[in-house]
């Protein structure tokens, strides 16, 4: 049977997490067909053989080495069968039947192209950062004045964050994290999938962006929900520096040079402001461990015409669109 969603995961050193995440989904029972898709990143903790063994009925990609999420999403959409695309990370729990609420409300409001669940703090409540707005001159100035961080419910000095937003109902938005993200595989391949020159972080933003371009908004579905427990993969001081070159990549391909530019001065300020707060304070090195490795987030991550291939360790077998039969 043809899979109604191709369920596409990408591992990496998260062994545990990912056995986690797909038992949940498959308790979930959904009435519709899918598949599952797990790309690993060349992992040294057994995630691959692991997810293998518990879940045969999934198709597991080992990489040669770890490319990052979009590079690795691309290789799993590339072998989707299903109409629609559930990115799904794995350091999420998915709470009830989220392929069942998704694409119930792509029947009742079609035509949107990408739609958007909610990520929960352990607690249960909303943790805020499954949708966003995309970044600005403005947005990074209040970052760099620490405006954003002393007004953080404010619409005008915290507009990223969106902090005014109702996440109980549904509403487009500008921007939503591919933590749990449904794509119309048509409109994916339309987009080229994800920028390969994102390793990590805001590939997720520049999709949307491409996509609202072509009157495909992003929106958020309210009753799809997961537990996400964030950062499983990097330190926080890591995950910091990661960020901050997502970030920095996205105004190079996005912004103009003169724009660019700005925007790399004003992430300046704001990481040294907060590394000599840290200091003066005599708190954690955080943020003096973010400042130290400025050179490293201010380069961006590496353009995508210097990269070498995408390689898998071993062969894919052959199918429709280059996947085997998911029961096979």
């Amino acid at each position: 049977m043809t899979p109604a969603v191709s369920v596409v995961v990408v591992s990496y050193q998260t062994r545990e997490l990912i056995l986690t995440a797909l038992a949940t989904l498959r308790t979930a029972c959904p009435a519709e067909p899918y598949e599952v898709i797990v790309v690993d990143n060349a992992s040294s903790d057994g995630s691959a053989a692991a997810v293998a063994a518990a879940f045969p009925e999934a198709r597991v990609v080992r990489l040669a080495r770890n490319v990052g999420f979009g590079r690795a999403v691309n290789v799993g959409a590339a072998l989707a069968r299903g109409d629609w695309l559930l990115l799904l990370n794995p350091d999420t729990e998915p709470v009830g039947n989220v392929i069942g609420e998704l694409l119930a409300f792509t029947r009742a409001r079609p035509g949107h192209g990408i739609y958007v669940g909610r990520t929960l703090a352990p607690d249960g409540s909303d943790d805020g950062r499954s949708v966003f707005g995309p970044p600005s001159l403005w947005t990074l100035t209040c970052f760099a004045t620490g405006l954003s961080k002393l007004f953080p419910r404010s619409r005008l000095f915290n507009r990223e964050a969106l902090p005014w937003l109702d996440r109980s109902a549904p509403v487009r938005v500008p921007a939503a994290s591919g933590c749990l993200l449904l794509v119309r595989r048509t409109l994916f391949d339309q987009l080229g999938g994800f920028t390969p020159d994102y390793f990590m972080y805001s590939e997720d933003l520049d999709l949307c962006l491409r996509a609202a371009a072509l009157g495909a908004r992003p929106v958020l579905v309210p009753a799809a929900r997961v537990l996400h427990v964030g950062g499983a993969a990097s330190t926080s001081a890591g995950k910091r520096v990661m960020l901050l070159r997502g970030q920095v990549t996205f105004q190079r391909l996005r912004w103009s040079p003169t724009r660019a530019r700005l925007g790399r001065t004003l992430l300046r300020i704001g990481i040294a402001a907060r590394a000599t707060a840290a200091r003066l304070t005599g708190r954690a090195g955080y943020w003096r461990e973010v400042w130290r490795q400025r050179r490293t987030w201010l380069a961006g991550w590496p353009p995508a015409a210097g990269l070498p291939p995408v390689e898998v360790t071993e062969p894919v077998p052959p199918g429709p669109r280059g996947t085997a039969d998911p029961e096979g």
